[in-house]
């Protein structure tokens, strides 16, 4: 709020040291009968409306938007320009017309003289005063409205120059340059005139650079965890440029995951982008994501699912296929369960065609409570007398047995040797964990193995 408010000090000083120069110029030019120093107070005149427009659009900048200006109220400044720039073109009109007609008509009685040349240096001065505080306030709190003002002052000082240019040369006796300075002048002014109309005749269309909209791509491109990018909807309003994009990222990222990459999107487009207020939409996308990740994402999502694991797509001849195990609720009947299956596969090959089959093995799912109870020794040791029948088992580890609701969650930890084929450890542990649960009644078993040290 505060640099808001000292830009427009700077911009009322300028406009006051302009607005000056408009009247002198404009008093000595009609007392010297100098077209010259007259169409250059209208210039003059150009820059003060300029300048009321840049300090308005800055004084409004401080206002924060509301229910009827969502976007602020930014696109006052443009509308004051297209004014600002009409009215402009028409006195440019009426001065050229005025320059010929004078080329055209016998010499005036009165000509130019020192006090036209003043009234000239006097404005050359005050273009000089606010070139340089422009300059010094750019550096000190940049701000495009400053900007703006600068560049003007520039080219008023370069219209000045002209018109005095031409009052000399009325001096050494060449009567028409006063009314070819005007002419050159007006002409100068139609030019910026319709530059100003153009360009704010564009802003109120909400026109944007095509090299901004590629710029702020190239940064969310470039952003760690964007897949794609989507469209981007850019607008200018005063001097903040809102942006309304939207990123593609993985389908399976988590929403707290989203939420951050869409934060680092922000974060990079307003440290590139100053005075900008960005809108990120985020949305999924599969491209360059493994199918595995894909369908264990797809599977997850489905009613009845409780918990998807040992995903494995595989090809076969040209085809794919892929194996899931899915927990359902232990409760549930067959055809319930089946009927999950069915759905978990229909929507699998809607999203992935090039899924040739699925196979989806279903389990019952076991929630491991907070509390639990530790069972006693005697399974410990029944287990262990049925490991002691596979000699391909060389050291038994750990057995922890959970019970919980009438089932036994057993966890048991086995050490084959090193060189095992992994096909004979599955066939080895598959059979093991048969032969416990023949034993032991209602018991889910897991075995772990290891490579004997």
């Amino acid at each position: 709020m505060e640099i808001f408010v000292q830009r427009t000090k700077v911009l009322k000083i300028s406009l006051l040291a302009i607005f000056s120069a408009f009247l002198v110029e404009l008093i000595f030019g009609l007392y010297s009968n100098s077209l010259g120093l007259i169409t250059d107070s209208i210039h003059a005149l150009l820059d003060s409306v300029v300048t009321l427009i840049l300090l308005l659009a800055a004084r409004l900048a401080m206002k924060p938007p509301d229910e009827e200006h969502t976007y602020g109220h930014g696109k006052i400044e443009s509308l004051g320009g297209l004014i600002g720039g009409i009215a402009i073109f028409l006195i440019a009109i009426f001065f050229i017309y005025e320059s010929v007609h004078r080329l055209q008509s016998p010499p005036p009685s009165i000509f130019p003289g020192i006090l036209a040349i003043i009234g000239g240096l006097y404005t050359i001065g005050v273009d000089i005063f606010r070139i340089i505080l422009l300059k010094r306030s750019i550096v000190k709190m940049g701000g495009t409205t400053l900007k703006a003002d600068f560049y003007h002052a520039f080219m008023d000082l370069g219209s000045t120059l002209v018109a005095i240019f031409g009052i000399i040369l009325v001096t050494y006796g060449f009567y028409s340059g006063d009314f070819l300075a005007a002419l050159i002048l007006g002409g100068l002014l139609v030019i910026l005139s319709l530059k100003l109309i153009y360009k704010t005749a564009q802003e109120l269309t909400d026109i944007i650079s095509p090299e901004l909209v590629r710029k702020v791509r190239t940064i969310i491109t470039n952003t760690e965890d964007v897949i794609d990018t989507g469209a981007i909807l850019m607008r200018r309003s005063g001097d903040t440029i809102f942006a309304d994009v939207t990123i593609s990222i993985r389908g399976d990222t988590s929403f707290d995951k989203a939420h951050e990459i869409s934060n680092r999107v922000e974060k990079n487009i307003k440290d590139k982008i100053s005075n900008s207020i960005i809108t990120v939409h985020f949305e999924p996308t599969w491209k360059n994501v493994p199918l595995d990740s894909k369908i264990f994402d797809i599977a997850k999502n489905i009613e009845g699912v409780k918990g998807v694991h040992n995903v494995i797509t595989h090809k076969s001849m040209g085809k794919t296929y892929s194996n899931l195990h899915v927990m359902v609720d232990r409760e549930i009947n067959l055809d319930l369960a089946h009927k999950i299956s069915e759905n978990i596969e229909e929507k699998i090959q809607k999203n992935i065609p090039e899924i040739e089959h699925v196979t989806i093995h279903l389990e019952p799912f076991l929630a491991v409570p907070e509390n639990f109870n530790l069972e006693d020794k005697v399974t410990e040791e029944k287990i262990k007398d049925i490991l002691k029948n596979y000699p391909e088992v060389k050291k038994i580890g750990r057995i922890i047995s959970l019970n919980f609701e009438n089932i036994l969650k057993i966890d048991i930890d086995c050490s084959f040797e090193r060189n095992l084929s992994i096909e004979k450890v599955h066939d080895l542990t598959s059979e093991i964990e048969h032969v416990i649960r023949a034993e032991i009644q209602n018991a889910v078993i897991t075995i772990h193995p290891e490579p004997i040290e």
